[in-house]
């Protein structure tokens, strides 16, 4: 029987996701300093903090959004874009567990509230072109699990996709509040502001962490690599391109030296050895949702980089 359509642009697909791949890491190496990355705080104004988060605000509002209805911000919220481009191949998720799309569509509700307040706290910025096309996940996949997926990975094909794609989200933001914190102004609106955030976001978490938790042994069809697996990878992929450490960890892990008090394999919750946050600086960030290692070279979900000062700051082309 000959090889349907689909089938070609399966494998089609994969080559090209393989190609831009190895295009992304000749130019990273001809661009990328000599010099350590950067894990330590920056010095940054208060507004400029909270705007670098509003990135990642854009960023999973408008996933979680298309994902459960199909439509993104500027639908429900026109004003909060700051007349930015809307994002690139974004679309409705086959959401057919009913718990994961009642779930996803509140977190989606609730981004349009955090993207408010920090506009109205801070003012806003301009929203960044977001990819979320088919060829960038399927490339980012094929990173995390080091082999290219056949057919490549879409999240929008059913409930546990998209679960697995939006797995690091609201984790990004989560870090990004707690490394700023302590360096906002005292009793500041700021502060306030983030400190209403951060639990929140770490709520959004946890929550995504537990859905895919209670599937971890399951294998992620049509592949084979169970849920654990796919999380472990994704996470080792966030702390390859971060650059400072294991900031994340996959929701089971192999034995229980990262566990809680080294007591425990389960891992519902990603925290550090006394069961803290971790934090993330705005280098480290953009380096992880880039795709690059590189938080001067755009790519993965901000093809053309995220905006704001402390952003902007780092773009070289």
């Amino acid at each position: 029987m000959a090889p349907s359509i689909s089938t070609f642009s399966s494998v089609f697909l994969v080559l090209l996701a393989l190609y831009l791949n190895l295009i992304l890491h000749q130019v990273t190496s001809t661009l990328v300093t000599t010099s350590p990355p950067s894990c330590a705080p920056i010095d940054a104004a208060d507004v400029d903090r909270i705007q670098f988060a509003l990135n990642l605000e854009f960023m999973h509002a408008e996933f979680l959004l298309h994902g459960a209805t199909g439509r993104g911000l500027d639908s429900y919220a026109p004003g909060l874009s700051g007349g930015g481009p809307p994002p690139i191949g974004a679309q409705k998720a086959l959401l057919l567990d009913p718990v994961v799309a009642r779930i996803i569509e509140e977190f989606g509700y609730e981004q349009i509230g955090h993207i408010r307040s920090v506009v109205k706290t801070v003012g806003g910025i301009k929203r960044p072109l977001l990819d979320f096309g088919l060829v960038n996940w399927g490339l980012i996949f094929n990173l995390a699990l080091k082999t290219p997926l056949i057919p490549p990975f879409n999240p929008y094909a059913n409930s546990l996709n998209f679960l697995l794609a939006a797995y690091t989200m609201p984790y990004l933001a989560q870090v990004s509040y707690v490394n700023s914190i302590p360096s906002l102004t005292t009793n500041s609106p700021s502060l306030f502001l983030a400190a209403k955030l951060v639990p929140i976001k770490a709520g959004q978490n946890a929550v995504m962490r537990e859905l895919l938790y209670q599937k971890a042994t399951q294998l992620v069809p049509p592949y084979n690599f169970t849920v654990r697996e796919f999380t472990k990878a994704i996470s080792q992929l966030t702390n390859d391109n971060g650059q400072c450490g294991i900031k994340s960890k996959g929701i089971l892990l192999a034995n229980t030296t990262l566990g809680a008090e080294n007591r425990t394999t389960s891992n519902v919750l990603s925290a550090d050895a006394n069961s803290l946050s971790y934090a993330g600086t705005e280098p480290e960030i953009l380096r992880i949702v880039y795709g690059t290692g590189n938080e001067h070279l755009p790519g993965g979900f901000f093809p053309l980089g995220a905006n704001g000062k402390i952003a902007r700051s780092y773009l070289r082309i």
